[in-house]
C-alpha cells in the first residue's frame, strides 16, 4: 500500500484540505499572540491573586507564587516552551517531533482551565470577585489570550475533504489526534539511558506532588494542568520517543521503574499521605491479577473482589489477632503462602463449576459468588453459624508483621530519612507488586498466555484449533484469585481489621469488584502499566476528594462513557486494541480501480 501524502495526487485514496481557523489570524500572528498571551500568564502568577489568606494557599504574596498559582506558572511555561519550538529555535525542536500546534493548543487549555478554575474557586470561597487581586486578573486574561492564539494555528495535519469545517469542538479533537513523530537521530547508548532515568524522575515529582497536595483546590487543579499537560505532550510525540527509548531497553526500563517506585515513600513526609500510596499498590496489584482474568482470557468477573477478601481473611486468621477464633500466629512467609493458597482453593472450587458458561451467564455467576462471600462472612459470627469470622465485627487488632527483625510498624531511619509504617508497608507490597508483574508477564508471552488471547478473541475457533478451552480458562481463574489473594495478606496488615463490608460489588471505597474492573478497561487491557494506572487514577481521586464521595458512582460512570467513546482502547493500549478499535486505513482502496465486482468507489477500513 502507497503512503498518502497531501500532494500525492496518484495514490490518495482520501482527498485533504486545510480548514480555515477558528480565529482568523495569520498563522505568524497567532503564534504571537499566543506567546504573548503565555507570557502574560506566567508573570501574573508573581502577583498576588487576593488579599486574604483565608484562601488556601496563600496567593496574597507578591514575587512569590504558591498554590494554584505554581500550576498556572508550570502550565504557562510547557506553553511557552511549545511555542518556542514552532519558532524553529535551535535545541528546541526536539519538544515536538509529532508538530507543534496542537500541544499549544492543548496546554494552553490547561492554563486556562487551572487559572478559571482558580478565579472561580476564590470568588466562592470569599464570596464574590472584589476578592480577586490584580495578578490573578493578569493571569485570567493571559491564559484567554493564549487560548485564541492557539485557535487561530493551523492543524498540524489535514482534514478529510468529507469533514465538515470544524467548530471550536471540532478542532479541539482534531488536536487530540496528532499525525505520528518523526523519528529521532541515534543517539548514544547513555544518552537515551539518561532520558529514560530523566522520564521517570519527572513522572516521580508529578505523582508525589499529586498525592501531597494537602487541599482539594489545589488537587483538582493539578488534575487539570496535568490531564492537559499529559495530553500536550503526549499529541507532541514525545512519549512515543519515550515509549521507543524504554522498548529498546527492556531491562534499563524496569530497573529504572522498580528504583523509581522504591525512592516514592522517602518524598513524603505525612504519614498519610505514604499510605495512600501503600493503598494504591494494593489496589494496582489486584487490577493486575483481574487483568489475566479479564484482559488475557476475556472472562468477565463481577465477584473478583472476594478473593481479595479470602486471602485477607485466611491471612487474619493465622496473624495473632487476639479475636481470631483460630488462635494461631503464623510467620510472615507461611501467612502469605496461606492466603495466596486460599484464594487459589477458592478459585479451582468456584471456577470448576462455572466456567463452561459464557459472556453475561459467567458474569451473573461471578457477581453471585463475591455476594455470597459477603453474606457467608457476616452470617459465620456465632449465632446464624460457626463463630470464625466475628460476623460484622470483623477481626480486629491484627498485629503489624516482622520479618528478619523488622518491625514494619514502627518508623525506622533510613539513610537519615524516616521511613514510617505506611511508608515500610509500601516497600514490601513494592515487592509484592513486583512478583505479580513478573508473573503476569512471563504468562502472557507463553504459549498459555498465546491461547488466552486466542479464547478471548474467538474461542470456538481456538477449540477448533486444539485448545482446551475450559482448563486454560480454569487455569487464568485460579492464577487471578491467587494474585488477589497475595495482595490481601498485605491488605488485612496495612488496615489493621478485615470486615466484610470491605469486599463489596460497588461502594465509596475501593477496592470494590465495580472499581477494579474500570480500573482494568480504563488502563487498558491486557497491558502491564495500563491496570496500574487505572488502578492509581480510580483510588488517588477518591481519597483526595473525598467530598464528592456521594457522586464518585454516577462521575466514573460518566467518565466509562467518555472514555468508551474517545478511547475505547484505554490510556495504555496494545498494539492489537489500536488495531480493533480505529480505523487504520490498511484496507482502503483507490477510488480509481475497480472493486472486485466491477463496482468503483472507496472501501473504507472497518466498513
Amino acid at each position: 500500500m502507497t503512503t498518502k501524502t497531501p500532494t500525492d495526487k496518484t495514490t490518495d485514496t482520501t482527498k485533504v484540505t486545510t480548514a480555515t481557523p477558528i480565529v482568523p489570524l495569520p498563522a505568524a500572528a497567532a503564534r504571537a499572540t499566543t506567546l504573548a498571551g503565555s507570557a502574560l500568564a506566567l508573570a501574573g502568577t508573581f502577583l498576588a491573586w487576593t488579599w486574604t489568606d483565608e484562601f488556601p494557599g496563600d496567593l496574597t504574596v507578591t514575587g512569590y507564587p504558591g498554590g494554584l498559582q505554581v500550576l498556572t506558572l508550570v502550565g504557562s511555561a510547557l506553553t511557552l516552551l511549545f511555542v518556542l519550538s514552532g519558532y524553529g529555535i535551535r535545541g528546541l525542536g526536539w519538544l515536538t517531533p509529532g508538530g507543534t500546534n496542537s500541544p499549544v493548543l492543548l496546554s494552553a487549555l490547561g492554563v486556562l482551565g487551572t487559572t478559571g478554575y482558580a478565579l472561580g474557586a476564590i470568588s466562592q470561597e470569599l464570596g464574590g470577585l472584589v476578592n480577586l487581586e490584580p495578578g490573578a486578573w493578569v493571569s485570567g486574561g493571559g491564559a484567554l489570550v493564549a487560548v485564541v492564539g492557539a485557535l487561530g494555528l493551523p492543524a498540524d495535519q489535514p482534514y478529510d475533504e468529507d469533514e465538515p469545517t470544524p467548530g471550536l469542538w471540532g478542532r479541539i479533537r482534531h488536536a487530540l489526534t496528532a499525525p505520528e513523530p518523526r523519528r529521532a537521530g541515534n543517539l548514544p547508548s547513555w544518552a537515551e539511558i539518561l532520558i529514560i532515568a530523566a522520564g521517570f524522575g519527572v513522572g516521580l515529582y508529578v505523582f508525589a506532588y499529586g498525592i501531597g497536595t494537602e487541599y482539594s483546590e489545589l488537587f483538582i487543579g493539578f488534575l487539570v494542568i496535568a490531564a492537559f499537560g499529559f495530553t500536550a505532550v503526549t499529541r507532541a510525540g514525545l512519549l512515543k520517543q519515550l515509549s521507543d527509548l524504554t522498548a529498546k531497553h527492556r531491562n534499563v526500563t524496569l530497573a529504572a521503574a522498580f528504583a523509581t517506585a522504591i525512592c516514592f515513600p522517602f518524598t513524603q513526609s505525612n504519614e498519610q499521605f505514604a499510605l495512600i500510596g501503600a493503598n494504591i499498590l494494593i489496589f494496582a496489584t489486584v487490577a493486575l491479577g483481574l487483568n489475566v482474568v479479564v484482559g488475557l482470557a476475556g472472562l468477565l468477573d463481577l465477584g473478583y473482589v472476594a478473593f481479595l477478601g479470602v486471602g485477607a481473611y485466611a491471612a487474619a486468621l493465622v496473624s495473632g489477632s487476639p479475636q481470631s477464633s483460630i488462635g494461631v500466629h503464623f510467620p510472615f512467609w507461611a501467612a502469605v503462602l496461606t492466603g495466596a493458597l486460599a484464594s487459589l482453593v477458592f478459585g479451582v472450587v468456584i471456577g470448576a463449576p462455572t466456567l463452561r458458561l459464557r459472556g453475561d451467564y459467567l458474569a451473573i455467576v461471578t457477581l453471585g459468588f463475591g455476594e455470597i462471600f459477603r453474606i457467608t462472612m457476616n452470617n459465620l459470627n456465632g449465632n446464624s453459624g460457626p463463630d470464625v469470622t466475628n460476623g460484622s465485627n470483623g477481626i480486629p487488632n491484627i498485629p503489624d508483621l516482622e520479618i528478619l527483625g523488622f518491625n514494619l510498624g514502627v518508623p525506622h531511619d533510613v539513610l537519615g530519612h524516616e521511613l514510617t509504617r505506611s511508608g515500610n508497608y509500601y516497600l514490601l507490597m513494592l515487592l509484592f507488586t513486583a512478583v505479580v508483574v513478573m508473573v503476569f508477564r512471563r504468562s502472557a508471552e507463553s504459549r498459555i498466555g498465546r491461547a488466552w488471547v486466542a479464547i478471548r478473541e474467538d474461542e470456538t475457533a481456538a477449540t477448533a484449533m486444539g485448545i482446551n478451552g475450559f482448563r486454560l480458562k480454569l487455569l487464568a481463574f485460579a492464577l487471578g484469585a491467587c494474585l488477589a489473594g497475595l495482595a490481601g495478606t498485605v491488605q488485612s496488615h496495612v488496615s489493621y481489621s478485615v470486615t466484610p463490608e470491605q469486599y463489596q460489588f460497588a461502594g465509596s471505597v475501593p477496592p470494590n469488584s465495580a472499581f477494579l474492573l474500570a480500573a482494568v478497561i480504563l488502563g487498558g487491557m491486557g497491558t502491564i502499566s495500563g491496570p496500574l494506572i487505572g488502578a492509581a487514577l480510580l483510588y488517588l481521586i477518591p481519597a483526595k476528594l473525598q467530598f464528592m464521595a456521594e457522586y464518585q458512582l454516577l462521575l466514573f460512570g460518566a467518565a466509562l462513557m467518555l472514555l468508551m467513546r474517545f478511547r475505547p482502547e484505554g490510556l495504555v493500549a496494545d498494539r492489537r486494541k489500536q488495531l480493533e478499535f480505529h480505523d487504520t486505513g490498511q484496507l482502503d482502496v483507490p477510488d480509481d480501480k475497480p472493486l472486485p465486482d466491477g463496482a468503483t468507489g472507496v472501501a473504507k477500513a472497518g466498513a
